[in-house]
This record gives structure tokens, sequence and C-alpha cells, in this order.
């Protein structure tokens, strides 16, 4: 699950990593209602910021300058309500619906640091750049000897030499280093107890007072582990996240659109992910990521219908289901009754394997609906290229 910035800075508060504050807007007026309170502790440059789940922000115009209250005022007019576009948004754009308005800070110098879980090695990386301020991406692709890495045994955690691996790889020394070693640490402790699939801090940023402070903050949570955090899942922004993902969830599905005409159904991360490459293969471009779980039912694969039938985009459906720990007679039977429900215009091709295999085959065949049966994962593939290409 994803965050926007200022709820990432209130979880790193919590945990006394040193951030930039700031208010959070939904309406122009609140942003300058903001903007004053920070005028009011002295400060006189302010900055506004699209609060969206998404980087390049200030390439795409959501992170803006303004030299006075009124400035807030106009840049706030501008960017609630716009459609800002950034490489990770896709061309459609995200709209803004919510702004930070925060001071401005005297900045030195700009360094990145996240943490995240490298599973070729089963350990958390901290990573660590002189680079800040620009996509760790790019970094990694043009100068990756400039991104310094340590990994922390699960076992023993975090290690105070490591954070000062961190600190001395960043350059820093005296009071700053100090400063470093803390953040480092408390950034981690962040990351671990609140169950953190990745906590990145760009840029992290030294100032002229001698501060190392954290001006922007990324947090995603794991999923899986919500259920300990309820305070946390109460930030989630649906909002923000593709419709359809969102009606799959509440079907307990995991559903992830993407840009392909055929429609994925199948039981298992990694026979979907197999079921994707297969088409792929034949000449199809998968249009979904959807795995209906180890007990689909005639509700979850009727929903699974409805919402593959939602995206304008899908020519064709192919489901995929092994039957190990579900009965593909069931399966079967469920596909039937979801058909009958949903007014399913477009081919539809079934492969059954596994307990209860050719039963399931059979009842597909003598429900009178127009469904093409398979044995093979190829020939199912197939099909469905066929199929588009009629």
């Amino acid at each position: 699950m994803k965050v926007h910035e200022y709820q990432a800075k209130e979880v790193l508060t919590q945990f006394g990593v040193a951030t930039q504050g700031g208010y959070v807007a939904t309406t122009v007026e609140d942003a300058v209602a903001g903007a004053k309170k920070l005028q009011a502790n002295g400060a006189s440059l302010f900055v506004v910021k699209a609060q969206i789940h998404a980087g390049g922000r200030g390439k795409g115009g959501g992170v803006k300058l303004a030299r006075s209250i009124e400035e807030v005022r106009e840049r706030s007019e501008a960017m609630l309500g716009m459609m800002l576009k950034t490489h990770q948004t896709g061309p459609e754009g995200q709209k803004v619906k919510k702004i930070l308005i925060t001071d401005g800070v005297d900045i030195v110098k700009e360094y990145y640091l996240g943490i995240t879980l490298d599973r070729s090695r089963n350990m958390n990386v901290i990573m660590a750049s002189t680079e800040g301020g620009v996509e760790i991406e790019k970094v990694a692709e043009e100068t990756p000897e400039l991104i310094h890495k340590v990994w922390i045994d699960p076992t023993i955690g975090i290690q105070g030499y490591q954070a000062r691996q961190i600190a001395f790889a960043l350059g820093f020394q005296g009071d700053l280093f100090k400063q470093c070693v803390g953040f480092v640490l408390k950034l981690y402790k962040a990351y671990e107890e609140t169950d953190c699939s990745l906590a990145e801090i760009n840029p992290l940023v030294t100032t002229k007072d001698g501060k190392l402070m954290a001006l922007d903050g990324k947090i995603n949570f794991d999923d899986n582990a919500l259920f300990r955090h309820k305070d946390l899942a109460e930030m989630r922004d649906t909002d923000e996240e593709d419709p359809l993902e969102v009606e799959a969830s509440e079907f307990h599905l995991n559903y992830i659109k993407l840009d392909g005409n055929v429609g994925c159904m199948v039981n298992g991360a990694g026979l979907a992910m197999g079921t994707m490459d297969i088409i792929k293969i034949a000449g199809g471009e998968p249009a979904n990521f959807l795995d209906v779980g180890g007990s689909a039912n005639p509700q979850t694969v009727e929903a699974g219908f409805r919402i593959i039938l939602k995206d304008p985009n899908v020519k064709a459906i192919l489901i995929n289901v092994f039957g190990g720990i579900v009965r593909c007679d069931r399966v079967a039977l469920g596909v039937v009754e979801a058909a009958k429900n949903v007014n399913i215009n477009i081919p539809l091709i079934v492969r059954l394997q596994g307990t209860n295999a050719e039963e399931g085959q059979e009842i597909l065949k003598n429900s009178g609906l127009k469904i093409e049966t398979a044995i093979l994962l190829k020939e199912a593939a197939e099909k469905v290229t066929h199929a588009l290409a009629a």
C-alpha cells in the first residue's frame, strides 16, 4: 500500500526521523491558512507540493516555489484539480486532490537514502548515494558505482557500524556524521516496525544551519501485514488507485491492470505469470493479472468476469485453472453460473487441469454456452490469439 508524502512524514516523525513538516490542504483556503502558520514561525519562502502516488512530481509541475502568501494562493489554485503527468502516472496523469504546504529550506546538498528487500539475498538492503534529488533508477543505470549498499542480516538486525558505513559513504564528518548515523538507525526501525516494503528519502538534505533532514519521503507498506497496523491501513487513499483494482480488493482478488487485450483469470500467482508469458509467446498481450486464489467459487469468478469486462481493451478471456486445493468441476460450475449472470460477448477459452479436470471439461461442453476448452496451456493461448484474429 502506497501513502502520500505527508503521511509518510507523519509515520517517520513518530520514530524520531528528522523530517520537514508542513500543512496538508484540500482547498485553496486551507493552503493559505497553512502558509500563514508557517509565516508566523518565521518562514518567508514556501513550497506547494502536489500529493499523488507517483514520483517525478517536480518535473511534471507538481512542486512550485511561492515567495508570498498571495503566490501560495495562486500556486494552490493552479495545482488543485490539475491532471499531473509524470513518468510514473502514465499519459493520462493523476488528478491532484491534496497539496502539501512547506517552508523553503536553504539546502547545502542533496542525498538519497532508501531501504527495501533484496530478494536475491533474502535481506533488507540500505542504499545511499550522494546523487540525491534525481531518480535513483537513473543513477543505478548510468553511474551504479555511486550507490552504496549495506545488507542487514535479519537474524541480528541493523548494527551501529552499518549505520556508520552509510555515513562514511555519504562523506559526512563531525556533527553531521552523528546525525546521519542516528537518522539511518531510526529510519530502519520505522521500516521494520511498520512492515514496509520500501522506505525512501529523496532528497535527504543538509541545510545551512547544519541540520540533516528528510525533505521528501516515500513509504510503501506490505499489504499482507496491514492486519497488524489498522492505523496505517486507514491511510489508504483509493482515489489514487485504479478503480478496477480497488473493486477487485473488495472481493479479495489480486488484480493488476495491464495494457493488452486478453483478459486473464487464473488461480495462483505463479500460474498467472506463466499464463501471461505463454499468451505473449503465442502473439497476444495480457490485459491484466488476476489471481482468484485457491478457493475459486461462483461469486469470485463472477466478480472476476465483471472486472475484466470493464476494461474496454479486452477482446478475449482466458481462464486457466489448476485443480489442486479447488476441484475443477466446482470451478467449471462456477464459470457456467457466472457466465449466465454476466453478459460475455467476447470469446471465452477455459483450460482446466488437475483434480476432476475431465468432469469439469464435460460440464463446460454441456453448458450450452459458447465456451471453448483446452487441455494444454499452449493450446489455450493459441485459441485465444486465433479468436483475436478472427
